[in-house]
């Protein structure tokens, strides 16, 4: 946009801008973790007039805000715990993504609820779809409200589905979001309103005057250099680095545990339904989620303390989920369909007591010492609001007033014309000399910056092919996330700026040579660093498989880890 001195995008020419901004400091907020929380931190305090900088240690959203079960949700499952406030609240978040922070990311997906006692258990659950479409009613709800199915009716939808395992079934509508694409979304927003920003940059200590923190000391895993960042105030946003990060100041008021979750990729011809489903197992519930060309199924809910950086999903967790979707299909799952499996970590909350932090909607927002600030537990759905109370509590420490949060307002870059362009798709499809499938995808993933990626090909027109071993994207996709979107490794592009590795057979293996070189152009890779880089994402996935084929989490967790942090070299 002419006239604007921030970055449109997250390339290496940014990442050294920034990495000077921050050498120069100090800044108002130092925000640790780009996570969704941590983004949208950032987001919020720069939008407010605040100066910020944002520091990861690995990628954006490579933890927890990648590994979700990628929905927008109002956590239907809540309202039997009575938590309506939080069921509401995520609702009208929701909406909001919809309608208007990011339409252009979010889309609606209809879920099927089969019923399996016909008078008792219809009035239970329906009357629990009903309060939560009236929650949702509050606000500006653009997604259909819930219908009752005969059992003629919801096999017609579902064929997949075992007639004896439904008398009828219930159908209610929520949103679905690529969760690693929406945080790069509004870390990229965060940098157009003047946040400084990158990856690969790890907290390793604070500087203190007297009992406050006044700044952090870094190390830059790119370059080896260590620096520090002088701040008024620090908020910690690392999730399940919570207790780490806080300890690194000597005390914290929250404190976090780990819970896995998996889930796996199956192709979408694998099981044949014409909407997602929700089931009911013994402990919470299961979620088969439509996503292109597959289905997303999972998750799972188990203690995990073992390494954080890479959580491993062991063969248990793997049977867990096929054993509980095969009780209601008529074509059981094997797992030869499976095409990738994923596994996240979420923080959970252990506050000391509810004097020393201050729990609401669910996270807890706590100062830890003078001048740091910690933000844990939540919902990938109510990240805004996590943010907002982050940033209140930043501002009461200021003696200047800070405006008010106006984040539920500000779109994320990509939605302003979203709709318009998605009306003239089969213009640009012509335009641009690709299929209008092609165009809806790349609407799907970058909204009104298509034409950034648009302009890639124009240049350098062999970028509009399909990308060799994962055709589901072009190669400028590749390109364009190592110029504008950040990525720095090839892990970073083939794992959350696309998702290769959970969408193809061999988990990315064909794609790797090609995808180096595409970033390699961009990015002055040597011979050396592209063998590197293919070495270490082969290594990744090797290691990943093996680690699937373990009974439990120990075993499973040392395989995992017998490939090396591309970032650090070595295990962690």
């Amino acid at each position: 946009m002419t006239g604007n001195p921030w970055p449109q995008g997250l390339g290496p020419e940014q990442r050294a801008r920034d990495l000077d901004r921050m050498k120069a400091g100090p800044f108002d907020v130092v925000v640790i973790g780009a996570g969704v929380t941590g983004a949208g931190t950032a987001l919020d305090a720069a939008t407010r007039g605040l100066s910020v900088a944002l520091i990861e240690q690995r990628d954006y959203a490579s933890g927890t805000s990648s590994r979700s079960s990628k929905l927008f949700h109002g956590g239907l499952r809540y309202l039997e715990q009575f938590n309506f406030k939080l069921v509401m609240e995520a609702l009208h978040e929701r909406n909001l993504m919809l309608n208007v922070l990011c339409p252009h990311l979010a889309s609606p997906i209809t879920f099927l609820y089969p019923l399996q006692h016909p008078v008792w258990e219809r009035a239970y659950v329906g009357a629990g779809v009903l309060i939560y479409d009236l929650l949702a009613a509050v606000g500006d709800n653009p997604l259909p409200h819930h219908r009752h199915l005969s059992r003629r009716r919801a096999l017609r939808l579902a064929p997949a589905l075992r007639r004896d395992t439904l008398v009828g079934a219930l159908i209610y509508s929520d949103a679905r979001v690529d969760d690693a694409r929406h945080t790069m979304m509004i870390a990229r927003t965060a940098s157009k309103y003047g946040a400084a920003m990158t990856p690969s940059v790890r907290a390793v200590g604070f500087e203190r005057e007297g009992d406050r923190v006044v700044g952090v000391q870094v190390r830059d895993l790119e370059s080896g250099g260590e620096f520090v960042i002088g701040s008024k105030q620090v908020v910690n946003t690392s999730g399940v680095w919570t207790d780490e990060v806080q300890e690194k100041a000597g005390r914290g008021r929250i404190h976090v545990r780990a819970s896995k979750g998996i889930h796996l990729v199956v192709p979408r011809d694998r099981i044949h339904s014409d909407t997602g489903m929700i089931l009911r197992t013994e402990k919470s519930v299961l979620f088969v989620i439509p996503w292109g060309r597959h289905w997303i199924i999972g998750t799972t809910d188990t203690e995990w303390d073992l390494d954080l950086a890479h959580p491993a999903a062991s063969r248990a967790d793997i049977d867990y989920l096929i054993d509980h979707v095969n009780t209601v299909l008529k074509e059981p799952l094997r797992h030869e369909d499976i095409e990738g499996v994923y596994a996240g970590l979420r923080p959970l909350l252990e506050g000391e007591s509810d004097a020393t932090s201050r729990l609401s909607r669910e996270h807890a927002v706590s100062q830890a010492v003078p001048g740091l600030i910690s933000v844990a537990g939540g919902k990938y759905t109510t990240y805004r609001v996590m943010a907002e109370d982050a940033v209140d509590m930043v501002a009461a420490n200021f003696d200047e007033k800070v405006p008010a949060a106006v984040t539920a307002s500000t779109p994320l870059v990509g939605a302003d014309g979203f709709r318009a362009l998605w009306n003239r798709r089969e213009q640009l499809a012509a335009a641009s000399g690709l299929h209008v499938v092609r165009i809806e995808h790349l609407l799907g993933r970058y909204g009104s910056l298509i034409w950034e990626v648009l302009d890639l090909i124009r240049e350098r027109p062999e970028l509009g092919r399909p990308l060799a071993g994962a055709d589901d994207y072009l190669a400028a996709e590749v390109s364009y996330a190592a110029s504008h979107e950040g990525a720095l490794h090839l892990d970073d592009a083939l794992t959350r700026r696309t998702r290769v590795s959970i969408e193809t057979w061999d988990r990315g293996v064909n794609a790797a040579e090609p995808a180096a070189r595409l970033m390699g152009a961009v990015l002055g890779w040597t011979e050396e660093t592209v063998a590197r880089e293919i070495e270490h994402y082969l290594a990744r996935v090797a290691a990943e498989r093996e680690s699937q084929q373990q009974m439990d989490d120990q075993t499973a967790d040392a395989a995992r880890l017998g490939a090396p942090d591309v970032r650090t070299g070595h295990r962690e």
